[in-house]
């Protein structure tokens, strides 16, 4: 039984291995690859043409065909090669496939090219080795650097088979005696791998150098967003602190002044007494009106209660004071919470239900905020009479851009569905990356 379980793990590497050499894991392809790739087929074939213009005259063509044939398998290869990665339409249409077969082509083409003349001339074994080594070296390299050192295995071997399967085919084709040295190969094959090994071991290093070096700038960011938010927060307490100390108190006094003058005097006409009641409510509602923009000026409800239990005592406030259907659905805690992102859904949170009381004409407003996973969404929801939706492009009369600007702050996407008649939705949605915002 144990070696069944063996035997049944082993098939489903080999599975997972397959699966993952089928679509090559990626199809995001590194930076520089395909210019790389590009300036080799031109160097390349550029070469290939000195060294023809050089050699031929001196050698004693034994059938004109033959040298017909492999120049124009060079330049059908380098056509090929040059059109393919020119051409975006076949990367978007290849997907994951585009580069692999850009590099068959490129790793293929040289043993075909080279076999083909090895079949018609003789050619030492040393020639064999370093005539076609430095073409599948850089296919090689390309392939080391865009997978992994699996990826790099698969097309060692392949090529090296490859090569043996071109000798018996040639034989089978034309009356020669092509040959090829089975120790060269497995030489030439070991010095691949060796080669692959260092560039996939340094493209790894280099891979993993840029993870870090993107979550340290991830972190930074976060820090320099956290540090904006502190000094955002204590620039808030101190206008809220201003504002107390001189709009709040001014306002009191002048209630407490028009109380006293209501009680005292009583006007001869209607019409000054209608105006003492008016200037009296006037000033009550300021003052009321000034304390709750005090409070929401202040960010210690956050501090205290969490997001949760703010957004859902700023809803019930709101109900309460536009005689609202309310209706919540709040988890029962979010955890650990970026500080900025935490401010970003509170004030964005209050802002929508603001505009709910001043301007929608709701008579049910809905609340939920829902995280999945790394997702983390906020829905505020009213039944009033919307609005067309030019309005959010053009119109900044409902601090769209602010709530727009906040969402933009933390990474999220803000997303206004309206209609006249049919009620507004507001979606604000932000991707947490983990819990370590050290």
């Amino acid at each position: 039984m144990r070696h069944m379980y063996r035997l049944l793990a082993s098939v489903r590497e080999f599975r997972r291995l397959c699966y993952d050499v089928k679509y090559m894991k990626t199809a995001r392809l590194e930076p520089g690859l395909l210019a790389l790739f590009r300036a080799y087929v031109v160097v390349r074939t550029m070469g290939l043409a000195l060294v023809a213009m050089v050699t031929l005259p001196k050698v004693t063509l034994l059938l004109d065909s033959d040298i017909l044939v492999t120049a124009a398998i060079y330049l059908t290869e380098a056509l090929f090669l040059l059109g393919y990665l020119s051409w975006p339409w076949a990367r978007r249409k290849l997907g994951r496939w585009y580069l692999p077969v850009a590099i068959l082509v490129a790793a293929a083409a040289p043993i075909i090219e080279m076999r083909y003349i090895f079949s018609v001339y003789h050619v030492s074994e040393a020639l064999d080795f370093w005539l076609i080594f430095p073409f599948l070296t850089v296919p090689l390299i390309i392939t080391a650097w865009q997978y992994s050192f699996d990826e790099v295995l698969l097309y060692c071997v392949g090529t090296t088979l490859l090569e043996p399967a071109m000798v018996a085919l040639m034989a089978t084709a034309r009356q020669t005696n092509p040959w090829f040295d089975g120790g060269m190969l497995v030489v030439r094959m070991t010095f691949m791998i060796g080669i692959g090994y260092i560039v996939s071991y340094l493209v790894t290093e280099q891979r993993q150098q840029r993870r870090e070096l993107a979550e340290a700038n991830r972190k930074l960011i976060r820090y320099a967003a956290a540090q904006e938010q502190l000094a955002t927060v204590q620039e808030r307490n101190r206008l809220a602190r201003e504002l107390h100390d001189t709009l709040a108190h001014t306002l009191s006094a002048l209630t407490v002044q028009l109380e006293a003058l209501s009680a005292v005097w009583q006007p001869e006409t209607p019409r000054a007494q209608r105006f003492l009641a008016q200037a009296l409510s006037t000033a009550r509602t300021g003052l009321d009106e000034t304390r709750r923009a005090l409070q929401d000026l202040r960010a210690a409800p956050l501090d205290d209660l969490g997001l949760v239990l703010v957004i859902r005592n700023l809803a019930e406030s709101v109900a309460r004071r536009g005689s609202l259907k309310l209706q919540v659905d709040l988890p029962e805690d979010l955890g650990n919470l970026p500080p900025d992102v935490e401010n970003a859904f509170y004030r964005l949170a209050q802002e929508a239900l603001e505009n709910i009381v001043k301007h929608a004409e709701a008579q049910s407003v809905s609340v939920s905020l829902r995280q999945d996973g790394a997702h983390l969404t906020l829905v505020v929801a009213d039944d009033g009479r919307g609005f067309m939706k030019g309005v959010t492009e053009t119109d900044e009369r409902f601090g769209l851009r602010g709530m727009r600007e906040r969402a933009a702050q933390i990474g999220g996407t803000l997303d206004i569905t309206t209609r006249p008649n049919a009620g507004t939705v507001v979606r604000l949605s932000c991707v947490v990356k983990d819990k370590d915002y050290d």
